[in-house]
């Protein structure tokens, strides 16, 4: 089955490229309790895109990077922690001298991760390759689980 062959899934998120996020951070994601990736310089990439673990060889699952917000003050950072996935952690300094949120969106939770291999030199997106997307398409088909909840065997 092809990418195009599948395309008729219309609440399918089918991404071309993937974000490396360390754990916890990772799982964060994809179930929703954190909507903000923090990073130390915008993108202007929006779209759909793969969750992977750093260090895993796992996709965990997709979500939509919908905004590029910053760079962000610190008032705006700490009021926003919960969305950073940190809920009530103060600081007293940003992280980066320029310090920005991706905002994530439609976050989707495979029950069973995708096996990925790490393309040499790849440190924060990668390209997906066709056949690797169609394993992503058929993992989202095979859960048929809405966007924003967690896909598991049990419902």
């Amino acid at each position: 089955m092809t990418i195009n062959e599948l395309s008729f899934f219309d609440d399918m998120i089918v991404p071309d490229k993937g974000l490396v996020i360390r754990q916890p951070w990772a799982d964060m994601i994809v179930t929703g309790e954190k909507q903000w990736e923090i990073r130390g310089f915008r993108s202007h990439f929006r779209g759909p895109i793969a969750i992977i673990a750093g260090g895993t060889g796992t996709i965990l699952g997709t979500c939509e990077l919908v905004n590029c917000i910053g760079p962000l003050t610190l008032e705006c950072y700490n009021s926003h922690s919960r969305l950073r996935g940190s809920p009530d952690e103060v600081v007293d300094r940003l992280p980066y001298k320029n310090t920005y949120a991706w905002h994530i969106a439609k976050a989707r939770q495979f029950s069973v991760s995708v096996p990925y291999v790490h393309p040499m030199g790849a440190v924060i997106w990668v390209t997906l390759s066709p056949e690797m997307r169609a394993q992503v398409v058929r993992q989202c088909i095979a859960e048929n689980t809405p966007r924003g909840t967690r896909c598991n065997a049990e419902g």
